[in-house]
């Protein structure tokens, strides 16, 4: 009897291969989870925003008043400075020398010299008006090179010239004109000073980097003697120079403006408080970004609370998918993807938002709108990087989940 043996060859091994997920199935996941809660995802979202917002405005706002700031030092230059007589004790009478134009005018490298003499007589705007209601308003005798050296301009009317500074003719600073109630130059009307009738002439347009003679009602140095008594030393003298040596003039003015005393004068550049302004601006821009990185911390906080609460929402959808064969690591993905175009979302929204602000605030100023790029540039990494760091640890909590636990719950 013969025994056959039957060899049974084994099953071919079937290769299922590696489980594998494009990144858009899984954004069109996690956009898909977004969508089915709107509400919750706008109200995620609006934290970042508003960080995001409060930064980019904050960076466009500090680039644009930098720039208005800029271009006005650039306008009116940087080689203006001031001559005063000092004040407080041991400071003299707080007068320069008569001479004391004529004096700074030999300095080689200056431009333009002017003086103005501050007068003690009320200013009025008529004879009804009490001798103490001045308004702020005084009365100065300038040369009448006075405003090339502060390159300024005449409003309405002209300036005083050679005829007219000889006369009892006024030319008002913007202020002075508004608070003396005269709007026009046209009509000859007539101001007090020290009680004599002056016709103004002429409206100024405000002076940047000189306030006080805004204030002021400007009548030539020979009126001023003539008609008011007045002595000719110089309370504020103006300098233009060469800008190259600003410094070197600036550091000889209190010498040869008082030789004798060169203590008891003042030289100031008053570009430097324009300069000082932009540093202000600095600060403030510092503060305001911290205030805003705040905002994005709780923005945050908000999105990796959402994302917890989604994993505990959505355990059964986790195991069911873990059953299905997908990894721990596609639902790990899954969920900071989703974490990430939540953050994403409040971040593009945050840089349109924070750049129409500056628009309206800067256009309302008068500024030119400046964005910067590291504005837009880093409130979208900023708002990716919240995204991430908020989403990692819902992420992972979620891929740590067993398909058996998830399912029961």
């Amino acid at each position: 009897m013969s025994v056959v043996v039957v060899r049974e060859e084994p099953a071919p091994a079937v290769d299922l291969g590696r489980s594998r997920v494009r990144l858009g199935d899984l954004a069109a996941v996690a956009a898909s989870a977004m969508s089915s809660r709107r509400m919750r995802t706008l109200l995620s979202a609006l934290g970042v925003t508003i960080g995001i917002a409060s930064m980019v405005a904050v960076l466009g706002l500090s680039d644009s008043s930098r720039a208005d700031l800029q271009t006005q030092i650039g306008k009116l230059g940087t080689n203006l400075l001031t001559i005063q007589a000092g004040s407080g004790f041991g400071a003299g009478d707080a007068t320069l020398p008569d001479d004391v134009t004529t004096a700074i005018a030999r300095i080689g490298p200056i431009e333009n010299v002017t003086g103005v003499v501050t007068l003690t007589d009320p200013v009025l705007r008529n004879s009804e008006v009490n001798v103490d209601a001045t308004g702020g308003v005084q009365a100065v005798a300038a040369d009448l090179n006075l405003l090339a050296t502060l390159n300024s301009s005449v409003a309405d009317g002209v300036w005083l010239n050679a005829a007219t500074s000889d006369y009892p003719a006024v030319v008002l600073g913007a202020t002075a004109a508004q608070r003396l109630g005269v709007t026009t130059a046209a009509d000859g009307q007539q101001i007090l000073i020290g009680g004599k009738r002056f016709t103004v002439v002429g409206i100024l347009n405000p002076f940047p980097l000189a306030a006080d003679l805004d204030r002021s009602a400007i009548i030539g140095t020979k009126a001023a003697v003539d008609y008011l008594g007045a002595t000719l030393a110089p309370s504020t003298v103006y300098v233009t120079t060469v800008p190259a040596f600003v410094d070197n003039v600036q550091s000889v003015l209190a010498a040869t403006a008082n030789p004798e005393h060169p203590e008891n004068v003042q030289v100031t550049r008053p570009s430097d408080a324009l300069e000082a302004q932009k540093a202000a601006n600095n600060a403030f821009t510092a503060l305001f970004l911290g205030l805003g990185a705040v905002a994005l911390l709780v923005g945050g906080v908000g999105i990796a609370n959402v994302m917890i609460m989604g994993v505990v929402e959505r355990r059964a959808e986790i195991g069911l998918r873990r059953a299905l064969g997908a990894t721990r690591g596609h639902i790990r993905d899954q969920f900071l993807i989703e974490s990430l175009m939540l953050a994403g979302l409040g971040g593009v929204a945050g840089v349109a938002l924070g750049a129409l602000a500056t628009f309206v605030y800067a256009t309302s100023q008068g500024w030119q709108t400046v964005i910067p790029p590291i504005a837009i540039a880093g409130g979208l990494g900023g708002a990716l990087v919240i995204g991430a760091v908020a989403g990692l640890y819902p992420a992972m909590r979620a891929a740590a989940l067993a398909p058996t636990e998830a399912l029961r719950s």
